[in-house]
């Protein structure tokens, strides 16, 4: 299927809201100025991985500077991961990983929520993390749902909703959740635990075709359980437009089965400055509070 779409499809069919992911987008600049080149080009919204790859809890210095950068710039924040490991790179999280990396996790999970809360962020992603040797998927699994539900909590404490997601096994081959089913189980199992009911699916569009998956279905299926959507075209997670997918005709049926949340630019930009990779959004849907 043609993923092509014109400015005005795109300005009419989609409908949504979105915003930038600056871990992906806007690499090309410092952290402290992705902020406003955003604004400058039209985005009213972003959203980050952790940004501090190697520090679950960073220096208060820095906590403020990027707040103040994203303050400045006159963007709202609405997603953010808690500390998952080097992203981008070999790691896929650190929740289910016993030791080290999983009480990182946990020292992470206050100072993630509050950073959200003081920029009135709502939306708060764990990663679940790899397999690994010498640890049985059993022993993971009640790992990451403990882990799970204190991050729960602490997004509920802020009045936020915690997003799980689910990524692809050609490039995530140690990921234990690549089907949307594995995805909403786990969402399943946390509200079941904690009886919050804010645990979400993070729908992300690349990370699904993929895997393979009937996209329609999915959206048809669990629309209902979204709390967030991403999106990138494929083959190459470059901008719509510049692979297959019919990412304009899938954001319609979001639309139409009620999804009424934020679309995050997850893509790369290829070999241009990030600006040059969005003149397939008309400027006017660029800007949405």
């Amino acid at each position: 299927m043609p993923g092509s779409a014109s400015g005005s499809e795109w300005g009419t069919a989609a409908e949504q809201r979105f915003d930038v992911n600056l871990s992906i987008l806007f690499t090309e600049l410092p952290l402290l100025q992705r902020p406003a080149a955003a604004a400058a080009a039209g985005f009213t919204a972003v959203e980050l991985w952790w940004p501090w790859v190697d520090s679950p809890v960073p220096e208060r210095t820095e906590l403020d500077a990027l707040k103040r950068a994203i303050e400045d710039a006159d963007v709202q924040l609405t997603g953010l991961n808690f500390y998952a490991g080097q992203l981008p790179g070999p790691d896929r999280g650190a929740l289910s990983i016993p030791g080290e990396e999983s009480e990182k996790f946990r020292a992470n999970v206050d100072v993630a929520a509050d950073f959200a809360q003081s920029l009135g962020c709502t939306a708060l992603n764990a990663l679940y993390g790899n397999r690994v040797d010498g640890v049985t998927p059993d022993e993971q699994d009640a790992l990451a749902l403990e882990n799970l539900v204190l991050a729960a909590r602490a997004a509920s404490r802020i009045g936020a909703i915690l997003l799980i997601e689910t990524l692809n096994r050609p490039e995530s081959p140690h990921y234990p959740l690549v089907t949307a089913s594995a995805g909403i189980g786990v969402v399943d199992k946390v509200n079941e635990a904690t009886g919050l009911g804010n645990a979400k699916f993070l729908m992300d569009l690349y990370h699904l075709s993929m895997n393979g998956e009937d996209l329609p279905s999915v959206i048809e299926r669990h629309a209902a359980k979204t709390g967030h959507v991403q999106i990138a075209d494929n083959p190459g997670r470059g901008a719509p437009g510049t692979g297959t997918l019919p990412l304009a005709d899938l954001l319609g049926r979001l639309k139409k089965a009620g999804y009424e949340g934020w679309v995050g630019l997850e893509y790369k930009p290829g070999d241009r400055p990030s600006t040059e990779s969005f003149a397939w959004l008309p400027p006017e849907a660029r800007a949405a509070r």
